[in-house]
């Protein structure tokens, strides 16, 4: 009979109540399911036995074969450590224990052979090897073992408990044993002879025990491609079903808002790539399903204009849309750039945020609820229960990664039927996260810049340089040019970075003394209206250089400003120098960003500096980051339990997820309802996982 992997982990011969209520707390082991699961973080080669002699001062792991000839016991500071003398035909060594010497007397036997694992270290002119893994050589020499021997993920606890890893070996090799090493199959057949994968069965053995560097290789890559391609297959269905079962408002027509301004009023060309979103878009409205589309584009791609497109798709079949951005100087920047193209189109557009008054507000609701209201922009305002709409056809969100996800829902619910939505970002989501975080998201990218850029050229300077970037900066506001000075804030450290601003403002006022320069600053202690006078000195070019802390980071559009100095770079992520860098090269002029550093860097910090000289791609930086920080970090913490994976890395790994990802849309396009007979173990595993795991439910 095959075992059933759902048994408790209490059954399995060895393990016992306090050694499964342990499994359980520490790792999270249940059943023998979750035991089979639990891969190895790397292998031990135990094929080579060293003689005493032929040891070396290395931190390696190794093993020996000698007999424990005797034992005593020695003071040290506190309590006493069990010394046994181990030798072999060569020489000496010591074994010590710190801990468990009544255990260790009692069971092991002296001048019997015995083979011995371990860290050997140098110590008083011998070698010495603390807490020893022992086995007796004829009981060595009968095991099932193979060439490698894994290591497995522990804790401290579980090593002070007596579970070590040859515990852990013992318990897998009794599973293997108790379930005769039969596993279901959990792959279809046409998949695995088109892929070339071993059995299930013969891949989680040969993970456990390889028998060779090759099988082990072969091993993971079956089961990485597995455990990838059920993730993707969750998600694609999901996005499918969304699809069927939420039904959103058909557009059926472009009207005269889309047509007028798309004839006579768009400031510029469209690119080739936002002609190819806008169709996207377009094809998602007119069908009957609700939209649930992610749109990435660098910094400055012209995002907002394929928004405010769509939303003139809205109006013009008799709905509503608002857009949500992060902070307030986005929302107003959203607002100011789209109040001159809704003039000219006698559209009604107002902006709602923490700012405005109470008088503002109620004529604001009561607008919105008959309708008289078309087009609302704000930030977090727009959720507020008192915030309804007569009928919401399409929410937009800028930057969603800002929002946590139940102020997402928040938006849906504005509507007796949940409105299209479309989410922005300019952060560049790598594709290996894409395809996995939002996977049952359509994307859409806008990968091209408007005609007329030139790319911005990046240094990186020291602060030695210091002289040699002001009198850059001198030269630069002579053509006309301003400036942005930016400061990192950091929350913890909040006085010392307003120090750090502080100060640098007075040499910056020194160097560059009124009335001949004139110096804008922002900063998170101003009050809103301080900032926004300030902001707009700079907007209107009454101010040459603006110095501020990231509050500037998103959504200030000043085409005059030509150079971006970040002070302190190394104290910033990626993404968000690249998030900087792009509130310059607005304009048709060429563009700099200069990135000061002190001379003390960490290897991480010099890849991020070097990354941003050599390439201004979004979507290249954004791959860099992923590999700098890991995935958690990236989708911030409220999405950052998302890919609990057992064996695959979605970084290192991104080659067999984007096959994974291929086979599962595959398969559902073939057989949409997984009804072929083939593919019947695809479907019985598929349910099995969603009963057991619910899989990230957690998207928008």
């Amino acid at each position: 009979m095959t075992t059933n992997l759902q048994t408790p982990i209490d059954y399995l011969k060895g393990v016992g109540p306090n050694r499964a209520d342990l499994l359980r707390k520490e790792l999270g082991i249940h059943t023998y399911q979750d035991l089979i699961n639990l891969f190895p973080n790397r292998y031990i080669d135990r094929t080579r036995y060293y003689k005493i002699s032929q040891l070396q001062q290395s931190n390696a792991d190794i093993q020996v074969i000698g007999k424990l000839v005797e034992f005593k016991e020695v003071a040290q500071k506190q309590g006493k450590r069990l010394v046994g003398t181990f030798q072999d035909e060569t020489g000496v060594m010591e074994l010590v224990w710190f801990r468990g010497h009544k255990w260790i007397r009692d069971s092991i036997k002296l001048n019997k052979p015995y083979v011995i694992f371990g860290k050997a270290n140098w110590f008083n002119g011998r070698f010495s090897m603390p807490h020893p893994e022992m086995e007796l050589l004829e009981e060595h020499e009968k095991n099932l073992r193979s060439a490698m021997q894994p290591v497995y993920p522990s804790t401290e606890k579980l090593s002070n408990k007596g579970i070590s890893n040859r515990v852990v070996i013992q318990m897998m090799q009794q599973l293997f044993i108790e379930t005769g090493g039969r596993f279901a199959e959990t792959l279809s057949e046409p998949l695995r002879s088109e892929l070339k994968l071993i059995s299930k069965g013969d891949a989680l053995f040969n993970v456990h025990f390889p028998k060779s560097q090759e099988l082990l290789a072969r091993a993971q890559f079956r089961l990485k491609l597995e455990e990838l391609f059920y993730i993707q297959l969750q998600l694609i269905i999901k996005n499918l079903i969304h699809k069927s079962k939420i039904k959103g408002f058909p557009f059926e027509h472009v009207g005269d808002y889309f047509t007028t301004f798309f004839n006579n009023h768009l400031p510029f060309e469209l690119t080739n790539a936002q002609k190819r979103v806008i169709k996207e878009i377009r094809a998602d409205l007119g069908s009957n399903a609700q939209m649930n589309r992610l749109l990435q584009g660098d910094v400055g791609s012209g995002k907002t204009i394929v928004a405010f497109m769509s939303m003139l798709m809205a109006l013009d079949n008799g709905f509503q849309a608002c857009l949500m951005a992060p902070t307030e100087i986005l929302s107003v920047q959203h607002y100011n750039g789209l109040l001159e193209h809704c003039k000219l189109l006698n559209i009604r557009i107002k902006i709602l945020t923490g700012s405005s008054t109470t008088s503002e507000r109620k004529k604001i609701h009561k607008a919105l609820e008959n309708g008289e209201l078309q087009i609302l922009i704000g930030t977090h305002a727009l959720l507020e229960d008192k915030v309804k709409f007569k009928n919401l056809g399409l929410a937009i969100i800028d930057e969603q990664h800002r929002f946590g996800v139940a102020q997402r829902s928040k938006l849906w619910h504005k509507n007796s039927s949940p409105p299209h939505v479309l989410v922005m970002t300019a952060t560049p989501i790598p594709r290996t996260l894409a395809m996995s975080v939002y996977g049952d998201l359509d994307i859409s990218v806008i990968d091209e810049l408007p005609a007329g850029r030139k790319p911005i050229k990046t240094v990186h300077r020291y602060d030695k340089n210091r002289l040699n970037v002001f009198k850059f900066i001198r030269d630069e506001i002579k053509k006309g040019r301003q400036i942005y000075i930016v400061y990192p804030l950091i929350q913890e450290s909040e006085a010392l970075d307003y120090k750090d601003l502080m100060d640098g403002y007075e040499s910056i006022s020194r160097d560059f003394p009124m009335p001949e320069y004139q110096i804008s600053i922002v900063h998170g202690k101003m009050k809103p209206a301080d900032k926004d006078f300030e902001m707009q000195r700079f907007i209107k070019g009454e101010t040459q250089i603006m110095v501020a802390t990231t509050v500037i980071e998103v959504g200030v559009n000043v085409p005059n400003a030509s150079v971006m100095i970040i002070e302190s770079a190394e104290r910033f992520g990626l993404s968000q120098l690249h998030q900087l860098r792009g509130r310059v090269g607005r304009g048709a002029e060429q563009s700099y960003c200069i990135l000061m550093t002190g001379h003390k860097l960490s290897n991480d910090s010099k890849t991020r500096l070097e990354t941003m000289v050599k390439t201004s791609d979004g979507f290249e930086i954004a791959e860099v980051d992923l590999r700098l920080r890991g995935p958690g970090d990236i989708m911030g913490t409220q999405q950052s339990g998302v890919l609990n994976l057992k064996i695959a890395d979605i970084i290192k790994d991104k080659d067999i997820l984007q096959s994974a990802r291929f086979y599962a849309k595959k398969l559902l396009k073939d057989d949409p309802k997984l009804s072929n007979p083939e593919n019947k173990v695809v479907l019985d595993t598929y349910k099995a996982l969603s009963k057991f795991k619910n899989i990230w439910n957690y998207i928008s």
